[in-house]
Formats: C-alpha cells, sequence, structure tokens
C-alpha cells in the first residue's frame, strides 16, 4: 500500500472522531471508519485489523468516562470482560476456519430482529427491568459467544452485546451501555494482539486514527451519561438499522443481489 498523504489521513482522523462519539453511544462505529480505510486503499484485512486498533482506544477510552462516572464496576465486572475477551481470542484463532459469507448472509437478519427490539420494547428506558437472565448467567453463556463473533467478524457486536444486557439482564440503557463498553473493549483488544501478531495492522494509519477515536469516545460517553436512554436508544436503533442495510446490500449478499435484479428488470 502506498503512503497516504496528509489530507486523507486528516479526513480518516476526523472520521474516526465521530465514529468514536457515536460508538460511545450506541456501538457502530465501524460503519464509519472501516470503509474509509478501506476507500483509502487498505485491503479486507488489514482495513478491520487496523480498525481494531482504533476501536481498542474508542472503547477503552468510553469505559474510563464510564467508569470515573461510576457506572463500571471492574471488581464485580472483570469476569463480563474476562468471557468477552476469551471469545474474541477464540474468535480471532479461528478466523480462517469460520463460515464467514454463512455469517454474513444471516447478520442483517439478526440486526434486524434486534432493531424491531430496541423499537417496540415498551420498558426499554433509563430504569432497570425484571432480569430474565442473571449478570453471572450471560458472562458464562452469550457474553463469550458474542466476544467470539467480534473476533472473527465484528460489525454489530456493540448491539447483541447492549441487546443482552436490556433483553436479558434487564439493564436501562445507560447501565447497558457501560456493560457493553467493558465487553467490546476486552473482544476488540484479544482479537487486536492477535492480528498485530500476525502483521495485518496498519501502525502508521492506526496509531493516527487511534487519538482521535478516544477524545471522540470521551465526548460521546459524557453525551451518553448526560442524556441517557433519550439519546442512546434512537442512535442505536439507526445505527443497528444502518448496518443491517449496509450488509443486505452488499455485493453477493441475496437480498442485495435481488433488488438489483428488479431495479434492472424494472427501472
Amino acid at each position: 500500500m502506498e503512503a497516504l498523504g496528509p489530507g486523507v489521513l486528516a479526513l480518516l482522523a476526523a472520521n474516526a472522531f465521530v465514529a468514536g462519539a457515536i460508538d460511545a453511544i450506541a456501538g457502530g462505529g465501524g460503519l464509519l471508519t472501516v470503509p474509509a480505510l478501506a476507500l483509502a486503499g487498505l485491503d479486507p484485512v488489514a482495513a478491520v485489523a487496523t480498525n481494531k486498533l482504533n476501536a481498542t482506544f474508542g472503547t477503552g477510552s468510553a469505559t474510563l468516562a464510564f467508569a470515573r462516572a461510576g457506572h463500571i464496576d471492574l471488581k464485580r465486572q472483570w469476569p463480563l470482560a474476562l468471557a468477552a475477551g476469551l471469545g474474541g481470542l477464540a474468535g480471532a484463532l479461528a478466523l480462517a476456519h469460520v463460515p464467514r459469507e454463512m455469517v454474513s448472509r444471516a447478520l442483517p437478519f439478526v440486526l434486524a430482529a434486534v432493531v424491531a427490539w430496541f423499537a417496540l420494547a415498551p420498558g426499554f428506558g433509563d430504569r432497570d427491568q425484571s432480569p430474565r437472565l442473571s449478570l453471572a448467567g450471560y458472562g458464562a453463556t452469550l457474553v463469550p459467544v458474542i466476544g467470539f463473533y467480534d473476533g472473527v467478524f465484528g460489525p454489530g457486536a456493540g448491539s447483541f452485546y447492549m441487546a443482552g444486557f436490556a433483553a436479558l439482564c434487564g439493564f436501562g440503557a445507560l447501565k447497558a451501555s457501560a456493560h457493553t463498553k467493558l465487553c467490546n473493549l476486552a473482544s476488540n483488544l484479544s482479537s487486536f494482539v492477535l492480528y498485530a501478531l500476525a502483521g495485518h495492522v496498519v501502525w502508521a494509519v492506526g496509531l493516527i486514527l487511534a487519538p482521535a477515536q478516544f477524545l471522540g469516545a470521551q465526548l460521546g460517553a459524557r453525551l451518553a451519561i448526560r442524556s441517557g436512554a433519550k439519546l442512546i436508544r434512537p442512535l442505536l436503533i439507526v445505527m443497528s438499522a444502518a448496518l443491517s442495510l449496509r450488509l443486505a446490500l452488499a455485493p453477493g449478499h441475496p437480498v442485495g443481489e435481488a433488488l438489483r435484479v428488479f431495479w434492472a428488470q424494472y427501472f
């Protein structure tokens, strides 16, 4: 890959700042950063791997902001981070053996279900609801599965963590968002380490974007803490829906191909 010019790097850094802010509030920052890195000339693996560096700084920043505000208790919640981190590590190790095409085909429909739940669930707000599953149960079962997915694929992992904390553990929006950032940090970090050891990270780009995403995440976390569900819920719905639509319309996906055939026939 040719060296990127100062103007391109500045645009990528601005994009990373916005992505960090959005990701800290509702997740989905990769929807902005990964395509931007690909457009800048990084191959698909390098774009994903370099984005893990940005995302680790962003989720680390958001986790720090939520912890300082008293929304994360690391002494109690470290088992969740451990489960997510081990899942992310396993996912990165299994990268070559997972049927990514099958996952990418199913993902838009799974995300659409997440969008529908957040849009229609009447009790999802700032207050906690009655849990359907204990926090320990969620951490021992679904958290490592989502972490595995984050290590092997990635898009929407924050939405899945968030949906589990809200729908299963009964957490309110702000509490669910804070717990999500801790888990997302762990699975990002563990998979990033493996990508880095494998030589896929473009450090010259990632080390410029990482501070921008760190600062954006600080802003986003503070906005989330101040506004709660009235900001987190609509942005979560918008970002998850946008990601679902983008994946469904990607070349090779049956939904996208069917729409292209329909358009070619009738328009």
